[in-house]
């Protein structure tokens, strides 16, 4: 399937901008058009992590499903899990258009879309007609004209808890101005603290505690890693997601596209983005969960992330490329690797390759 989407169907989707090719894939999920993957059960791929079980490690990260319109669909291509949004508690229109851009050499993406969506009442509204099981977590900012950040994670919390099943709490976009400051020590403490708050208050209320994850950037130094570990440790944060794009623009065949502003992802993301991971296993230890995100387009890559340290991984951008049928075949593949592997439970390979790689430069 995949190579037949590449000789055909994105030959198709590549004559039209990356927004409007976004919107038809958005369209054709909808209808029913793509087909169901049919995977058989692999339990040496099921997971457990903060509490809850996903049958497999391969999530679609948020980004694609920004208001929830196809989050079910999205399992049905062999996902484990999926994460809508990001959402903000006020509809907002983003960025002026174009702010898609196809790096088609590179694999990669540049976007600077800066959190268009519905808001939180039409995102909501769809998440209450869902009736299925599978586990779709709810990524939480800020609008960009908010006077309180902090209020509007906050207000994210407290109105998708009865149909969340996390939380990522996404403070690295680099497309809202300021949105990175809160990654700062003193902010990051400030907003946790609040966040978590609701969190437990919720909780309480209903009986069920909902885990909160941190989504955090591939560009930090040292000194910024040192900080956020210490911070998502001291407050019992239930995770983070590691990472967001990237202002780099290192290595690049396509030197027109890579001058768009924007964060890049894609397969030029994958060695910074899996450095960061492994740095950040190093400093949280080995209980707190992370997912691995960044220029995941195979099985093979998605196996070096939880080699890496990463519990669960998450893709987007290899979708562009690859077309509908990557998760399946990545879920498969990862089946043929721990055959290779000889081992009974994925888990077993986590962290076999984090002193690897955090040990790379991500300057």
């Amino acid at each position: 399937m995949i190579g037949a989407f590449k000789h055909t169907a994105r030959k198709g989707l590549f004559l039209f901008d990356p927004e409007t090719a976004h919107g038809m894939s958005i369209a054709a999920l909808k209808s029913g058009l793509v087909p169901t993957c049919r995977i058989s059960p692999d339990p040496r791929l099921v997971q457990t992590v903060a509490g809850l079980t996903f049958e497999n490690p391969l999530g679609m990260a948020a980004g694609y499903d920004k208001n929830a319109e196809v989050p079910e669909a999205l399992l049905k291509l062999g996902f484990g899990f999926t994460e809508i949004g990001t959402v903000t508690p006020k509809p907002q229109s983003g960025n002026p258009r174009p702010r898609i851009f196809r790096l088609v050499d590179d694999e990669g993406v540049i976007n600077r879309l800066g959190f268009n969506n519905e808001g939180h009442d039409a995102a909501f509204r769809r998440l209450s007609a869902i009736r299925g099981q599978g586990i779709i977590g709810v990524n939480i900012g800020a609008n960009k004209d908010s006077e309180d950040r902090i209020g509007d994670y906050v207000a994210g919390i407290r109105r998708f808890y009865s149909v969340a099943r996390y939380f990522t709490a996404n403070i690295s976009s680099p497309n809202t101005p300021g949105l990175r400051d809160l990654q700062a020590r003193e902010s990051l403490a400030a907003l946790l603290t609040a966040v978590l708050a609701a969190r437990d208050e919720e909780a309480a209320r209903s009986g069920r505690k909902i885990p909160l994850f941190l989504k955090i950037a591939p560009d930090l130094t040292e000194d910024g890693m040192d900080d956020i570990a210490a911070e998502a440790l001291s407050h019992g944060l239930d995770g983070l997601i590691v990472s967001n794009t990237t202002l780099a623009r290192d290595g690049l065949k396509d030197q027109r596209q890579a001058k768009e502003a924007g964060g890049l992802s894609g397969k030029p993301l994958f060695d910074k983005s899996t450095a960061v991971l492994a740095k950040m296993r190093k400093r949280v230890g080995a209980a707190l969960p992370i997912i691995g995100v960044g220029g995941v387009s195979s099985a093979e890559t998605a196996l070096e992330k939880i080699r890496a340290g990463a519990d669960l991984v998450q893709l987007y951008s290899g979708m562009v490329y690859e077309g509908p049928g990557l998760p399946g075949e990545i879920v498969r593949g990862l089946s043929k690797l721990l055959d290779r592997e000889q081992v009974s439970s994925i888990r077993e390979l986590r962290d076999t390759r984090a002193d690897h790689w955090a040990t790379r430069s991500v300057g």
